[in-house]
């Protein structure tokens, strides 16, 4: 699977998401994607109580521990990739988390306006 590149929403250099706990597509900390991640794992945003309760309410539990995975489960404060499209559904639901715009990849766009991201921007 090859990378696209790893330019972030701001046309910059993708900047580290968290490695602790260790998020994104390839499991290396950045919100990097290519073309087999059909979620778009590309916003880097911080968890909220708010948000990952909408999100397992979705069908979707980050919250959960799932050691089979070697997954700790989310908890509020935590830096995740979201995908693209969850991002934009908790923004029309009201409850959209922050982001950091310099770890969020710019496929992200292909999604999210811009303006959209912004309006969360830490």
């Amino acid at each position: 699977m090859e990378k696209d590149p790893e330019t972030n929403v701001l046309g910059g250099a993708l900047e580290l998401c968290s490695n602790d706990p260790v998020t994104g597509f390839f499991r290396d900390g950045h919100c990097n994607t290519c073309a087999a991640d059909t979620g778009s794992h590309t916003v880097c945003a911080v968890m909220t109580a708010e948000f990952l309760a909408l999100s397992k309410y979705l069908g979707n539990d980050l919250s959960t521990p799932r050691p089979e995975f070697d997954f700790a489960g989310l908890q509020p404060g935590d830096r995740w990739c979201l995908c693209a499209a969850r991002f934009l559904q908790a923004h029309d639901e009201g409850c959209a988390p922050r982001v950091n715009l310099a770890a969020t990849h710019a496929r992200a766009l292909d999604i999210v306006p811009l303006e959209v991201l912004e309006a969360y921007k830490l």
